[in-house]
């Protein structure tokens, strides 16, 4: 084999495995919403512990991404995605036999530490594997997996649950997971650890950690004086953690990226306010599809899906795009579109028909396509190598502190309009009022992110 067609195997192996695992996360997120009630039956679950069983897993995983993202620039990203991928099978099949609540939590905590591993190095490995002449492409499919995984995950989580009981959820997992590991194993080549030899920031990420999940928790709680309370402290916390970073040699997130890379500041802002007015539009659709207009959850859900779809169908293309023309103007088109399809969403009443909501969740998500892997592209391919671990890692975090803000200005929006009450048909006009609120400010929110997004600057 000549070294240019072992550099295209190599290639492909690298696109095949990160793709594999970037549909196997988001789906195993996906898959327990749907089953959430029947575990709350079996373990007789009130509905603050259920809860936990759907947010811890995230709190994890945002919390260690980027301390996990410095640990593979540090050590080498092939060994932490497998040990990743290890950790994320063997807490799935543990979630298959918990036999008390207190377990299942516990093992959806181990489930968040795999998933930060592999959050924290798929984009890395796969952005190191290609060129920037072809990293956006890849990072297109890698994209489309995600809304792939996210799209299947609900189908494939009902029919699981209806059929072969809960439990076979976190089954179906394992089987993937170890195909994974020994396609890695046997196949993926191993890398140079673009920080090897430097030591580990332990205080850094500890502060980290613990500031970032006060702030989730903390918008996960709004708007009670404990959630304000504790984006007080979330937001002490970041300037301690800045202050430390600057003054520690090797830190584990370098603040200078920051100040003096303009891409890669503006990009993860991007992302951010983008995951913060978008992630919540399928809960407050179903809230109002199902409720307001009374369909079935399986005709909501045939409603729904049309957003994931157009997204994994576009990515790819828009990846592609991005390789030619500035990621910044692919972006931001994205994010315009949007912010459209989100205030389209703006004018529902009870009698609005389908075909105007299925046409606003299409615009909405070929906005998504459009903006999601040239942005992913923009910021891998503002920094160095060494870094990689770091920014892929950024990346994740950005999206899942987009979905718990998103989430957080629902709950506030809720607490305004409804109250703390059974959503009932008296209640609809103001659930109603509520939903278009929310859609309201996440159509602003989106503006403001293209702003954000055209003063980035060129990657090239």
């Amino acid at each position: 084999m000549t070294e240019m067609s072992g550099e295209r195997v190599h290639k492909k192996t690298v696109l095949i495995v990160t793709t594999m695992s970037s549909f196997l996360t988001p789906m195993a997120l996906s898959t327990v919403t749907v089953a959430l009630p029947t575990i709350a039956g079996e373990f007789l679950m009130d509905a603050i512990t259920l809860s936990w069983v759907a947010t811890i897993y995230i709190l994890t995983a945002a919390a260690l991404l980027v301390p996990f993202g410095r640990v593979a620039d540090i050590y080498g990203r092939k060994r932490i995605f497998i040990w990743g991928t290890a950790v994320f099978t063997a807490a799935s099949f543990l979630l298959g036999i918990a036999w008390s609540s207190r377990f299942l939590i516990f093992f959806r905590i181990l489930q968040g530490i795999g998933g930060a591993m592999l959050f924290g190095t798929a984009i890395a490995i796969l952005s190191s594997a290609y060129p920037p002449g072809e990293r956006g492409r890849v990072l297109g499919i890698n994209v489309a997996a995600v809304y792939l995984g996210l799209s299947c995950g609900p189908f494939v989580g009902g029919v699981l649950t209806q059929h072969a009981g809960w439990r076979s959820i976190f089954f179906f997992n394992v089987p993937l997971g170890i195909a994974i590991i020994v396609f890695s194993l046997w196949k993926l080549r191993a890398e140079r650890a673009g920080s090897k030899g430097e030591p580990f920031d332990f205080v850094g990420s500890f502060i980290y950690c613990v500031m970032l999940v006060a702030l989730m928790y903390g918008f996960s709680i709004l708007p009670g004086t404990p959630g304000t309370l504790l984006i007080a402290a979330g937001i002490a916390g970041i300037c301690i953690f800045v202050a430390w970073e600057l003054k520690t040699e090797k830190p584990i997130l370098d603040i200078t990226l920051f100040r003096t890379n303009k891409v890669f500041t503006f990009s993860n802002i991007a992302t951010l306010i983008h995951y913060s007015a978008t992630f919540a539009v399928s809960f407050l659709l179903s809230l109002y599809l199902q409720n307001i207009k009374g369909l079935s959850p399986q005709d909501a859900g045939a409603v729904l899906i049309s957003q994931p779809l157009v997204q994994a169908v576009f990515s790819p293309m828009a990846g592609k795009v991005s390789d030619r023309i500035e990621p910044r103007i692919v972006a931001s088109t994205g994010m315009f579109l949007t912010a459209a399809g989100l205030f389209l969403l703006t004018f529902l009443e009870a009698g609005t028909g389908t075909w105007f909501i299925m046409s606003a969740l299409i615009l909405l998500g070929f906005g998504y396509a459009l903006f999601s892997s040239p942005n992913t592209n923009a910021i891998m391919s503002s920094v160095e190598n060494r870094f990689f671990g770091v920014a892929s890692s950024m990346v994740g975090t950005m999206r899942l502190l987009g979905q718990v803000f998103s989430m957080g200005m629902v709950m506030v929006a809720f607490a305004l309009y409804i109250g703390a009450v059974e959503i009932v048909p008296q209640h609809y006009p103001m659930l109603l009022k509520s939903i278009t609120t929310v859609f309201t400010v996440f159509g602003f929110l989106c503006i403001g992110g293209v702003f954000a997004s055209m003063t980035r600057g060129n990657i090239r």
